[in-house]
């Protein structure tokens, strides 16, 4: 289907370059474009085809002062922004005249353009599809365009009528401590955890996983019978259909991306932060505590962070120990990009940490893990949290990549770029970029027919992303203050952990160290026009053990009773109102 789809998408996206190559100002009939474009193109949306037509009315009308303009813009390697950049430029092309150049590159690249063109004021691209994880750095810098402020001054006639704020649903994630937005969100996904439903389900595995410990084999509540089913189908399963399989998946490659595995959210999951909602408050995801006025205080456990606390030594520990107990050997040694594809593979039974933006791979035509039918014989559900975790917590981690726009962009360039990253969210075209990329902005999206249909081979996706409890998987926050320079500390202080070199408190003991350095030189660098961390003086953990909430004191016992559940008693649960 995969294959098809992709052909279908060459040949709609080499059509719109010739019809848009061909066009000149004086020969645009818009009416004329905007049907084509709504009949050949953007077949499912959730407005009606003359409502359609009218949106894409707006672009071409608005962007008149820039007909003939080129237009840098760049993007993270996701299926989604090749729809955008294969599909959606060229229509935005035909239909405004703007030509548009929406360039894709490596996250790590992206971030480190993104970080010379604010430093150096030079204009790179005209506007990036940048994860929100760096909201904490555009409210600080001065640098990131306002858009709050944009959409009322210089933008106020160049902002879609219909653009719906309201609809986005990762808004909040964009959105700084003083009720600003400052990214528009282009697309989205979560982690989640990963497991063969078809093995679960099997009255044999399940005789034996209950003989054995005691209790049902489900979907695990608690990392506790994570680790449990782990080792069950590790070492009492083994094999299945002639293959060695396992009851675990990772990587731990001293890479970049190592450190995506660790602060979207891991010390968070097993509980190493506060309550909070979208973010931790006042110890967020990656440890870093903030004062009451945002400011942040600290990542090290004796300046009141929870970066080295027990709670995160105890997810570091257990990261490590399960990779090289439940993982196949080869995972030590892979990266991100290279253990995605793992699970689709057939050998895998579970991941606790797995990204829906994987969504696409596990459904196509052929795979391991699709019936005859091509239906899932796979599920996704909410990740088990661990002992030190509560009531009130965020559960795990979404990935909101949102356009962003910076004040070193002439203002004509970057106005024209808002344009385009308006049509890329526009509900014109949304639903159809969902129904490629699986990755969605829109509650209207999330809720249409068409997704509905979809639903079933999607192994748990829609349900997901309609349940109302899909707010307690949040992005980085407001806390960290300069993304660009303190992610690539993670990968860097924690790789020796993986390999076990060091241990989890020596690494994360660096690690904290070295966030709070770069805290304190940024703060006396006076680099920040707002929120500049304060760094709390060093006092005794004990000291902020009895204080309210992170960080918490290390428990007496690590690994309580294994709690699980069936897989639609699980989904009962996941769709009802309330918390988690």
């Amino acid at each position: 289907m995969k294959n098809n789809k992709t052909l279908c998408l060459s040949v709609l996206a080499s059509s719109l370059m010739i019809a848009s190559g061909s066009l000149t100002a004086s020969s645009h009939d818009a009416r004329a474009i905007a049907e084509r474009l709504v009949d050949e193109v953007f077949q499912n949306s959730t407005l009606s085809r003359e409502e359609q037509i009218e949106e894409l009315l707006w672009f071409a009308e608005a962007a008149e002062p820039f007909r003939g303009m080129e237009i840098r813009t760049v993007a993270e390697g996701l299926a989604v922004h090749e729809f955008e950049r294969d599909v959606m430029a060229p229509a935005f092309e035909e239909l405004t005249g703007i030509r548009i150049t929406h360039n894709i590159i490596g996250e790590g690249d992206l971030v480190d353009t993104m970080q010379t063109q604010m430093q150096s004021g030079r204009n790179i691209y005209d506007g990036y599809i940048n994860d929100s994880d760096a909201i904490g750095t555009h409210i600080r810098y001065g640098t990131t365009i306002n858009l709050s402020e944009a959409m009322q001054n210089e933008w106020a006639d160049f902002t879609l009528p219909t653009l719906d704020l309201e609809d986005f649903i990762g808004i909040q994630y964009t959105t700084g401590p003083d009720g600003s937005i400052y990214q528009l969100p282009s697309q989205q996904f979560a982690n989640l955890y990963w497991f063969r439903y078809d093995w679960f389900t099997d009255p044999d595995l399940m005789a034996q996983f209950e003989d054995i410990y005691g209790y049902p084999l489900g979907v695990p509540v608690n990392w506790s019978a994570y680790e449990d089913i782990a080792e069950f189908f590790t070492e009492h399963v083994g094999e299945m259909d002639g293959q060695q399989i396992y009851g675990h998946m990772d990587y731990g490659r001293r890479d970049p991306s190592l450190g995506w595995r660790f602060h979207d959210s891991w010390l968070s999951m097993a509980g190493m932060g506060s309550p909070g909602i979208p973010f931790g408050n006042p110890v967020d995801d990656w440890g870093i505590r903030v004062d009451e006025e945002a400011r942040p205080v600290g990542a090290s456990i004796t300046r009141g962070g929870g970066t080295n606390a027990p709670a995160s030594v105890y997810a570091m520990t257990k990261a490590v120990d399960w990779l090289h107990d439940y993982a196949p050997p080869e995972a030590a040694g892979m990266t991100f990009g290279e253990a995605g594809p793992v699970p689709a593979q057939g050998t895998i039974a579970q991941q606790i940490f797995w990204y829906t933006a994987f969504t696409a791979d596990m459904i196509e035509d052929g795979v391991a893990v699709v019936d005859e039918d091509g239906m899932p014989l796979w599920r996704m559900a909410p990740s088990p949290t661990g002992p030190y975790w509560e009531e009130g917590m965020k559960v795990g981690y979404q990935d909101v990549g949102s356009w962003t726009f910076f004040d070193s962009t002439p203002e004509d360039r970057r106005t024209a770029a808002w344009l385009f990253g308006q049509f890329t969210v526009a509900k014109t075209g949304s639903l159809e970029k969902l129904m490629h990329g699986l990755t969605p902005i829109r509650e209207s999206d999330i809720f249409s027919d068409q997704m509905t249909e979809m639903a079933p081979r999607l192994g748990g996706l829609v349900e997901f992303y309609r349940s109302p409890n899909e707010s307690w998987w949040t992005p980085t926050g407001t806390n960290v203050p300069d993304y660009p320079r303190m992610a690539p500390l993670w990968w860097q202080n924690l790789a020796p952990v993986m390999s076990r070199e060091v241990t989890p408190q020596e690494g994360l003991d660096n690690l904290a160290n070295a966030m709070d350095d770069i805290m304190g030189r940024l703060a006396r660098a006076e680099v920040f026009e707002s929120y500049a961390p304060v760094l709390n003086e060093e006092r005794d953990p004990e000291y902020w053990f009895s204080q309210p909430g992170s960080p918490k004191p290390k428990l007496d016992n690590e690994k309580p009773q294994g709690v699980t559940v069936p897989y639609e008693q699980m989904m009962e649960e996941w769709m009802a109102a309330g918390s988690r």
